[in-house]
């Protein structure tokens, strides 16, 4: 790639409930170009979404994301931006979003006229208008169906990354065809939410790909509804280019006619992308929750946490941990034992010692994902439980059970901290340097901070430039060797290890007893 001018660029595009956006990302890397649409008028939703009478059904107009996808590009040739640069484009759509083509769709995608918009064309080749999307919550049913048929939910899980979750697309497929068979019937094919109109996407997150093989699992699609498959078509690997661009966007925006098309994947394997993870690395990104990413080489897929196929490397994993109590958590023991200071919150953490003196605590003022606990409890050094620590163990006892947690669960699912690991922190938490201390600490790796805006539009782009490279073997690694690095921001205190090594073992232990506590009521 090296004979590209620096004005040949790539566009990543992230197509979420809330907006469509898109970055062109030049070759040389620190230029950049951003566009997004949010306003979705004349379709009624609320933040992108319609949530039905019954409180668990969401879903968003299929409309919605191709009119956005009009404005957009209309945006950008009347700003005139210069689509004969783009070499390849790549994207990213809700990672369990589904979109449903009438029979026929694609006779009128080979034949668009580059005289009308897209949703002028389009508007009749949807056999479920609204689709589901990632805040539904409305397939119990079918998930504990899908369980049933593969043996279970840790059986699931080994085969498809996952237990059965709600959200996860071939439960949402199981519902329609259970639900509307005729809608199901009139369907020729389902893809994911992106620039799906054209072009296969990622297979991870649906509770149907077999991890291991890159298949489509027989049994899961059986379980979910009849001819599935021919509905789908074959998953391909991320990195895949799929064809060039469709001739409408030659003709009426000015792409080359051999800009390629890129696969698309899901949001979170696109930021896994845009931040640049490779081999041994985490992401921890401490907002309202705090999410963990993994590059995992072999996955042990658990009951919790999800394992995806890696967005950038095929022969790899990532992994994907929720922590629910992240941010407001925080928020809430540094007002009520640091009078509402950050200062006095890090002096806190600056003033007690690693281990906090074998003083534990689990915070979890909302039912916690992982593990599904509830409540404050704390534990002293010989592990009996008391009501109350002095302000500053309580604080320390916060940041370093939070992240005790992160380490114990990414290691049940294969994580193994590398002597090359790096740790990018990114989130509001991650400004702060007493914290991320202690997450360094925890860990035992350096922790850098990364600029990780709008990282799904970046990561996309990223993974163009990668397509384009399919076939020499190019590493991602070496194609975005050009982008800005990160900052480095702590790294381990000497001893660090050893005193860690021995509290999370006492840590999990302490877990398992309050989970079996806090279950007793119920069962």
């Amino acid at each position: 790639m090296a004979e590209h001018s620096a004005r040949h660029c790539c566009l990543g595009w992230d197509f979420s409930t809330q907006q469509v956006s898109t970055r062109a990302q030049t070759r040389t890397l620190p230029q950049s170009f951003f566009y997004k649409d949010s306003n979705h008028p004349g379709l009624g939703t609320q933040g992108g979404v319609h949530v039905h009478e019954d409180g668990l059904t969401v879903t968003s107009p299929v409309l919605m994301w191709v009119q956005a996808l009009d404005i957009i590009l209309e945006k950008m040739k009347a700003s005139g931006f210069d689509f004969s640069q783009v070499l390849a484009l790549s994207g990213a759509g809700q990672q369990h979003g589904s979109v449903y083509w009438k029979a026929g769709a694609n006779q009128v995608l080979t034949s668009l006229t580059p005289d009308l918009l897209l949703r002028e064309q389009l508007q009749a080749c949807f056999s479920i208008s609204d689709s589901p999307v990632w805040m539904d919550s409305s397939t119990t049913a079918q998930c504990r169906q899908l369980e049933a048929t593969v043996g279970g939910a840790q059986a699931l899980s080994s085969l498809t990354g996952s237990r059965a979750y709600e959200r996860f697309t071939g439960n949402q497929i199981a519902k329609i065809y259970q639900k509307n068979p005729e809608a199901y019937s009139r369907t020729e094919s389902v893809s994911k939410i992106s620039v799906s109109c054209f072009l296969p996407s990622l297979g991870s997150g649906m509770n149907l790909l077999q991890i291991q093989d890159k298949v489509w699992s027989q049994a899961c699609l059986g379980a979910c509804a009849p001819g599935l498959e021919e509905k789908l078509g074959q998953p391909v690997p991320s990195c895949s280019v799929v064809g060039a661009i469709s001739s409408y966007f030659v003709q009426r925006y000015g792409f080359p006619a051999g800009c390629k098309v890129v696969a698309f994947t899901g949001d979170n394997p696109a930021s896994l992308a845009g931040m640049r993870l490779e081999e041994g690395d985490i992401a921890v990104s401490l907002g309202t929750s705090d999410t963990l990413f993994l590059w995992l080489q072999e996955p042990m897929p658990a009951l919790e946490g999800h394992i995806f196929c890696n967005p950038v490397d095929p022969q790899h994993y990532m992994a994907l941990l929720c922590f629910k109590n992240g941010s407001l958590m925080r928020e809430k023991i540094r007002d009520e034992s640091a009078s509402r200071s950050w200062s006095e919150f890090s002096k806190a953490l600056r003033s007690t010692e690693l281990g906090n003196g074998g003083n534990l605590g689990f915070y979890f003022d909302v039912m916690e994902i992982t593990p599904e606990i509830i409540g404050r409890h704390r534990f002293n050094a010989e592990n009996h439980e008391v009501s109350a620590f002095p302000w500053d163990v309580e604080i320390r006892a916060l940041i370093e059970g939070q992240f005790m947690a992160k380490k114990i669960h990414a290691e049940g699912l294969g994580y193994r901290v590398m002597p090359k690991t790096k740790i990018l922190a990114t989130g509001g938490a991650s400004h702060n340097k007493d914290i991320l201390q202690v997450l360094a600490d925890v860990f035992g790796a350096p922790v850098y901070v990364i600029d990780t805006a709008n990282s799904a539009c970046v990561g996309s782009a990223y993974r163009a430039f990668h397509g384009l490279a399919a076939g020499t073997n190019m590493p991602f690694s070496e194609v975005v060797k050009l982008a800005p690095n990160p900052r480095l921001a702590a790294t381990p205190t000497p001893g660090a290890f050893q005193v860690y090594e021995a509290l999370l073992q006492r840590y999990a232990v302490l877990e398992q007893r309050v989970l079996t506590q806090t279950r007793r009521p119920s069962e």
